[in-house]
């Protein structure tokens, strides 16, 4: 049978999840962390030859073109009946499916994955004073449970052969997050943050089983494909809108969870999570899970004509990528700046679907194609960034900019690293970014009208703001004026992290620099086409202003930040110190939803509706039991057990009878 192992991938990490969640604080830390880093390393060969066999094994049907979609098991789980309109069996399934794009994220989920858990062994860890490991955290155990049911739910979203396992994992993914950000359960702000990442995914999660409801409803299944549903069109035809705007409700779940605006608000935040958590959360698993399934669900975008909720899409994530960039330009928290960067890569991907309206050229299957491509390179340097980050938060002890400075000297490997996730994500050849982000502008200029024109410039000057906003943080945190060295007899002397810090950072920037040569138009498309990226065939003239929109940002990044003391940052924040502050305050969305929840949610609706609860429900319900219990006191004394007392009832019942009777009959 092919891929008979496929179950594997999913036991493993749940099993792993399983013995280290009962068994863990019974074992030695390494342990404990040897356990669950060897089974991700394991799904990551397996995911690579899984690869192998499904591009270069199977490889393409050749009538279609297309990748064929193998199915190793898939059983039934629930049955719902007779679906209301077709009259079929509406199944739950549980299986596992493999398609190019679930393929890719298998390879993107466990790269990163392991990464983390090596790396996860350093940043957990107690150094010394000269930076190296003397032991490990308490609750080292429960992160690397954690971790492995955090890799588990994203694997079982990516291979979900259905929509409904889909939204079952997509809400796994979402508990798992909210267990790993307040994974400090004593801060505050860490119960704070997952507590609002929590809420905002699940407000959004609403809408996306919503949208599964009426999908399955009027369509009869729940799996994405409905070539063996009889007569769809016509069943259909008086209620065309219907699936175009289920579609929708569920993009609103993945905008949750992507972080688009306005359901952002949460991912800031989150920082407060270890920072191997935020790696796996930015590049491998719950940001990328809204981008992965507006592309599974594509070709029923496709089919069922929702254009419109395609172009809807575009916008959103057009606009959200621009704020989310201006605000990165003003952050002082290196992870929260990192943060914004997320949400503004995500939102190129989400561009790029947007924007294929079409199947019948290339420009669908161009669009698909770069959204994918991005994620993949994303992925790789967006990890490398953020284990960067953490690699020096651990040295520093601070998250903000103000306390680092200069760190080139006493960093060098990690300045080396940060710089080649600097250059990946800001486009410049021949990184990985270079290569995914172009081809995103490239499938923006191919659609018609002024709107490809308005798309491809308008991502085009969000490339740009990439490019100064991580060359600004690049620039302070090692090239600026040195914290340490204003102070060196009371400050901590930097230096360069534990070696199993170290080993996945060079391996991820030794990724983002080869990975964009990658073939990637020959692996997948949404229509069967193959696509050569003409970057990796020299013809650069496409990329053009991409490329001097990231290095005009740079250049401006190293003439305000790259000199140790430049007064043009401080005259430019004084200049505009309205909208310094706002971009600081992320233009205080964050502010105008605590208003909306408190001032109207709670105050016109909660409050109401807790005074009708406690008063008139519980009311009712404590006067019942009140009444039925003072009733009780009421006839107590009747059952006193005196015969006296039971004979003087009995008399004075049987005379009181007799004279009713009398009355009634004479």
């Amino acid at each position: 049978m092919e891929y008979s192992y496929a179950y594997l991938i999913l036991l493993l990490p749940f099993l792993s999840f399983l013995i280290l969640g009962l068994f863990g604080m019974k074992m030695k830390k390494p342990v404990a962390g040897l356990i669950g880093t060897l089974v991700i390393g394991t799904l990551f060969v397996m995911s690579l030859y899984t690869a192998y066999e499904y591009f270069f094994v199977i490889g393409r049907n050749a009538a279609t073109g297309l990748y064929p979609t193998v199915t190793p098991f898939n059983f039934t789980w629930l049955d719902f009946g007779k679906a209301p309109l077709f009259g079929t069996q509406l199944l739950f399934k549980i299986g596992f499916r493999l398609t190019p794009i679930s393929v890719m994220m298998l390879i993107v989920i466990t790269t990163v994955s392991f990464m983390v858990h090596i790396y996860s062994f350093g940043y957990m860890a107690k150094l010394d004073d000269n930076y190296h490991m003397v032991g490990l955290e308490k609750g080292f155990q429960r992160f690397y449970a954690f971790l492995s049911l955090f890799t588990m739910s994203m694997l079982g979203l990516v291979v979900a052969t259905n929509i409904f396992q889909m939204y079952l994992f997509w809400e796994l993914v979402g508990i798992c997050s909210y267990l790993l950000i307040g994974f400090y359960y004593p801060k505050h702000a860490a119960v704070h943050a997952s507590k609002k990442a929590f809420i905002v995914t699940r407000f959004a999660d609403l809408f996306f089983l919503i949208g599964i409801l009426f999908y399955s409803f009027y369509v009869g299944t729940f799996n994405y494909d409905m070539g063996i549903m009889p007569d769809l069109s016509r069943r259909l035809a008086g209620a065309s809108w219907i699936i175009p705007a289920a579609l929708f409700l569920m993009f609103i779940g993945g905008a949750g969870k992507s972080a688009m605006f306005p359901l952002h608000i949460w991912l800031p935040d989150a920082m407060e999570g270890p920072t191997p958590v935020s790696a796996l959360i930015h590049a491998a698993t719950m940001v990328v899970a809204g981008v992965y399934q507006v592309a599974s669900l594509f070709p029923i975008y496709i089919k069922f004509g929702a254009i419109n909720q395609l172009h809807w899409i575009a916008w959103i994530a057009a606009f959200t990528a621009f704020y989310a960039a201006v605000v990165a330009c003003c952050q002082r928290d290196i992870k929260r700046g990192l943060a914004f960067s997320t949400i503004s890569q995500i939102a190129y991907m989400l561009v790029a679907l947007g924007v294929c309206y079409s199947l019948d050229n290339g420009t669908g299957g161009l669009g698909y194609m770069a959204s994918m491509f991005h994620l993949f390179t994303h992925a790789m340097f967006k990890a490398l960034l953020f284990l960067c980050s953490g690699s020096i938060i651990v040295i520093i002890g601070s998250n903000f900019k103000d306390y680092m400075g200069g760190l080139h000297k006493y960093m060098p490997i990690t300045n080396i690293c940060f710089l080649i996730g600097c250059l990946a994500i800001s486009g410049i050849p021949p990184f990985a970014g270079f290569f995914s982000k172009d081809e995103i502008i490239d499938a923006c200029g191919q659609l018609p009208g002024w709107e490809g024109i308005f798309f491809k410039w308008w991502m085009i000057m969000v490339a740009g703001l990439t490019a100064f906003y991580m060359f600004r943080l690049y620039y302070v945190i090692f090239w600026g004026q040195s914290y340490y060295e204003l102070d060196p007899e009371h400050r901590k002397k930097p230096g360069e992290a534990p070696m199993v810090m170290e080993i996945p950072l060079i391996f991820l920037s030794l990724v983002s620099i080869v990975v964009g040569f990658i073939p990637f138009g020959h692996f997948i498309s949404a229509n069967g086409l193959s696509f050569d990226i003409p970057l990796q065939h020299g013809e650069f003239l496409p990329a053009l202003p991409s490329l001097c929109a990231g290095l005009i940002g740079i250049a401006i990044a190293s003439i305000m930040y790259a000199p140790k003391k430049n007064p043009i940052p401080a005259l430019l924040e004084k200049k505009f110190p309205r909208f310094h502050k706002a971009a600081l305050n992320r233009f205080y969305i964050d502010n105008a939803w605590q208003f909306f929840c408190h001032k109207i949610v709670f105050g016109l609706f909660s409050i109401p509706i807790a005074w009708f609860d406690r008063h008139i429900i519980d009311g009712t319900f404590n006067f019942a039991g009140w009444s039925t219990q003072a009733a009780g006191e009421t006839i107590r004394p009747w059952q006193s057990g005196d015969v006296r007392s039971y004979a003087s009832w009995f008399l004075t019942g049987t005379v009181a009878l007799t004279i009713i009777l009398l009355c009634i009959f004479y």
